[in-house]
């Protein structure tokens, strides 16, 4: 296949590279920045620089590249993560403003598909009566635990994954499916990178009482999801690509402490991230327990990393 990723630089972009070339797939990596050109060629792909939210240079290196799939992974976080809803907001334009954009070009090449990779935390899940109750959960949580100046930033990261997802799969003239990744994680991933270094000063506490449930993935078991996706998934498909168990926000930094030997976290009481980082609590209250059964049934995808301790003992041990 030719693949036109848009988003080759980021924290799934990289490893869908290298997964991508790997597996034979002739790869056009778009990136905003010169600066990442030569690590992009150094992957096997060819680089396209162009600003998705621009339109026109958007669709010229789109239609030069002649693909048959595009793959959208445009973000514009912090590599650290988003700590409040201003780093939301160039994403969410970039979600809505810049997978009209890409939609557009990619009809004009002539691409058969495209595939989005979205964020399994907001919009709208695989619709089961018990999915639909625990976003209900999750948006009660978001009102009773996030200050009310924060509440217009998350509904509009909500509006922009649902935006994404409709323009997607609601495209003419080009298939389109939709994946829902957990929390990225990985020795390369930027929130991993800082988890690690908090951990190892003992900064990344546990919450006493967390009963969070957050579904989480490893950026190279997301990239050979979207492998799988590329000619298994049926048009207009959703999936939720995530680990077989799902954690709390807990577990996570007592697994970063176990994978690099760092001491185990201090516990501290539940209204403490409240008071301190409201953003972080959110997250924290969060639960949601996603199931990839859908995922393994349709696309025959396994996750090589099916539990957050695995992924991390095994990678960050080698990374080591």
């Amino acid at each position: 296949m030719n693949v036109f990723l848009a988003g080759g630089s980021g924290a799934i972009g990289v490893p869908l590279v290298r997964a991508l070339v790997a597996a034979g797939h002739s790869v056009t990596a778009l990136t905003r920045s010169p600066a990442n050109e030569a690590k992009l060629r150094a992957l096997g792909a060819a680089p396209a620089v162009a600003d998705a939210l621009d339109a026109d240079a958007l669709r010229r290196v789109v239609v030069g590249a002649h693909p048959t799939h595009v793959i959208h992974q445009l973000t514009a976080l912090p590599k650290g993560g988003p700590r409040s809803a201003r780093d939301l907001v160039p994403t969410n334009r970039l979600r809505i403003e810049g997978t009209r954009n890409l939609i557009a070009a990619a009809v004009a090449a002539g691409a058969q598909r495209i595939i989005g990779g979205s964020f399994a935390l907001l919009g709208t899940s695989n619709a089961t009566t018990q999915t639909r109750r625990l976003e209900e959960e999750q948006h009660l949580l978001i009102r009773a635990f996030v200050p009310s100046w924060l509440h217009f930033g998350v509904q509009d990261a909500d509006d922009a994954v649902r935006s994404m997802e409709s323009q997607i799969l609601e495209a003419s003239r080009i298939e389109g499916v939709v994946l829902r990744y957990g929390l990225f994680y990985g020795p390369e991933t930027g929130s991993t990178v800082q988890m690690v270094a908090l951990a190892r000063r003992r900064m990344l506490p546990a919450i006493r009482g967390d009963r969070g449930l957050l579904p989480c993935i490893h950026v190279d078991d997301a990239a050979t999801a979207t492998l799988a996706a590329l000619d298994r998934a049926p048009a207009g498909s959703t999936y939720d690509i995530v680990d077989d168990r799902a954690v709390s926000m807990s577990e996570i930094a007592r697994a970063i402490a176990a994978a690099t030997g760092a001491p185990q976290p201090i516990a501290v009481p539940s209204w403490l991230p409240r008071l301190v980082a409201p953003y972080m609590a959110r997250m924290i209250a969060i639960r949601l327990p996603l199931s990839n059964e859908k995922a393994r049934a349709e696309l025959g995808w396994y996750p090589a990393f099916p539990t957050i301790d695995e992924g991390l003992s095994q990678t960050l041990r080698h990374a080591a």
